[in-house]
């Protein structure tokens, strides 16, 4: 097996995104475009996406990084525009697609047009997530399609089987795919409630960081494996388990969560990375398959159904988010609904690597041995759809959020809450020290105990000061002051020891001792600091 390839796809996407944060323009939108470019590259590989590497290896912890993310209690408030968008949004979308197809594209099976309708109907959790991040969209919106996202593409595999099934000839009924719906998400569901405790009991008892973070990394792919294994939806699972462990992350030690966060950061970016830069690189592949059809009626269908993708989300969003408002407990309960809300959450429907890998999952032949019909005009019209909305959509996204003017965050609401959350946590740990303090077994010398009374007072003051004056000639609060004279007190202690290590007055392994201790306390500075 030739490893390099695959070498050159992760370094590659990965300088691109990491160039890419020094330019306006979107770092996903850039690996898209790079990829498309570098496909015609002499040399360069054909990277065909294959279903069976994308779905279970590279869906599954995406889909655990950013379940992790969010917020259980958020989207539980959410559940209603959350559910309307990721099972009824997709199903509306499957129907009405699949039926512009088989009306725009001459010779197409309304089957065969009903599977490319659930192949482009889910919005992609990568793109929704990565643009959210970018733009900072309000949090109810934010939270709305992350959740959309993150249980859509249970909704889509199964109306692609149905459809599919339906396709090739296998006597699939729509009623048998909602049973089958039914099933595969009840059978999700299940399997992560069934596996969320004991993998949660297994985090907190291992003792080593290491061990944890191994555990981490499985975590995902258990889910998914055994959820699929028992015919269930292995996404829902996989969410299921990510936002239990992700709402009672605070209940593992420390150094598990601080090495974790830097483990799923790197395996997220470099994920994120390389799955754009792969939907690029798919062009010579889909387009070395169009064969028949000329470019000026490829490039008719593709537009047109372009557009019905886009303005099928609108039709469905906005009925969504106001026949519900209706109801006078809804009204009271969730307050005014601004027009602006709804226009966003539909122009916010980026498709992604999951509806390519999806559609290259179409069989070549049907039941009885045929081709299956138009599978190559399918893929293509999937690469376009997912291209027009990630570049489209993706680019004039940010503008209109400016354009629009939501209200920007109000940071001295944030702060003061954060400040009496402070104080209250201060407060009880304070009367936990004098609890322990008044053991003789916990006697500590004078300056000892009073170190940990300021270390206590200084965490508790840091957050009040933000509220306060700054510095009028360096624009710092007193907190950020002393937080940068500590990391230059830290830099002028690492560079004795480097010193004295190239003196061979220490050794390699005492100089790794004292830096570790170094990178701890910076740590501490810089977590306080976001």
């Amino acid at each position: 097996m030739d490893v390099m390839p695959l070498l050159l796809l992760v370094a590659g996407s990965a300088a691109v995104a990491a160039a890419g944060r020094r330019v306006p323009v979107p770092v996903p939108l850039l690996l898209v475009a790079v990829g498309l470019a570098v496909s015609y590259v002499p040399g360069v590989p054909d990277y065909t996406l294959d279903p069976h590497i994308v779905l279970p290896l590279l869906l599954p912890p995406l889909l655990y990084t950013a379940a992790t993310d969010s917020s259980y209690l958020d989207l539980r408030a959410q559940v209603r525009p959350v559910a309307l968008l990721s099972v009824g949004y997709v199903l509306f979308a499957t129907f009405v697609v699949g039926c512009a197809a088989y009306l725009i594209v001459p010779g197409l099976p309304l089957t065969a047009a009903l599977v490319f309708g659930a192949v482009v109907a889910p919005p992609d959790a990568v793109a929704a997530t990565a643009v959210a991040r970018r733009v900072g969209l309000p949090s109810r919106i934010t939270t709305i399609l992350q959740g959309e996202s993150l249980v859509n593409d249970a909704t889509a595999i199964t109306a692609f089987r149905v459809a599919l099934a339906a396709a090739v000839g296998e006597g699939a009924t729509w009623a048998g795919g909602i049973l089958e719906f039914v099933i595969a998400a009840i059978g999700g569901v299940g399997v992560g409630l069934v596996l969320m405790v004991p993998l949660h009991w297994l985090r907190t008892h291992l003792r080593e960081a290491l061990l944890q973070n191994t555990l981490s990394l499985l975590i995902p792919f258990v889910a998914y494996a055994v959820a699929e294994q028992v015919h269930a939806s292995g996404v829902l699972a996989v969410v299921v388990v990510a936002l239990y462990l992700g709402h009672r992350a605070w209940e593992v030690d420390f150094a598990t969560r601080l090495q974790e966060e830097a483990v799923w950061k790197m395996v997220a970016f470099v994920l994120e990375s390389a799955v754009f830069a792969l939907i690029g690189l798919q062009l010579p592949v889909v387009l070395k398959g169009l064969g028949e059809y000329e470019g000026a009626e490829a490039a008719w269908y593709a537009v047109a159904l372009f557009l019905v993708v886009a303005v099928a989300r609108f039709v469905w969003v906005y009925p969504a988010s106001y026949l519900p408002r209706l109801s006078a407990r809804v009204r009271a309960r969730e307050g005014d609904l601004p027009w602006t809300g709804p226009f966003v959450i539909g122009w916010a429907g980026m498709r992604g690597v999951v509806s390519l890998a999806i559609a290259f999952s179409i069989p070549l032949t049907v039941h009885d041995g045929d081709p299956f019909p138009e599978r190559n005009l399918i893929l293509f019209l999937t690469f376009t759809t997912v291209i027009g909305t990630l570049v489209v959509q993706g680019v004039t996204l940010p503008p209109l959020i400016r354009l629009l003017k939501f209200p920007a965050r109000d940071v001295q609401t944030e702060t003061l809450a954060e400040a009496n959350a402070q104080a209250q946590a201060s407060r009880a740990a304070e009367r936990r020290l004098d609890e322990l303090l008044a053991d003789e077994r916990n006697a500590l010398p004078g300056p000892l105990a009073e170190r940990l009374r300021t270390v206590l007072e200084r965490r508790r003051n840091a957050v009040w000061e933000r509220l306060g004056q700054v510095n009028p000639v360096t624009g710092e609060t007193v907190d950020d002051t002393y937080r940068r004279l500590s990391r230059e007190m830290i830099s002028a202690e690492r560079d004795v020891f480097v010193r004295l290590r190239d003196g061979r007055y220490i050794d390699d392994e005492m100089l790794r001792t004292l830096l570790r201790r170094l990178d701890l306390e910076e740590a501490a500075a810089y977590r306080e600091a976001t």
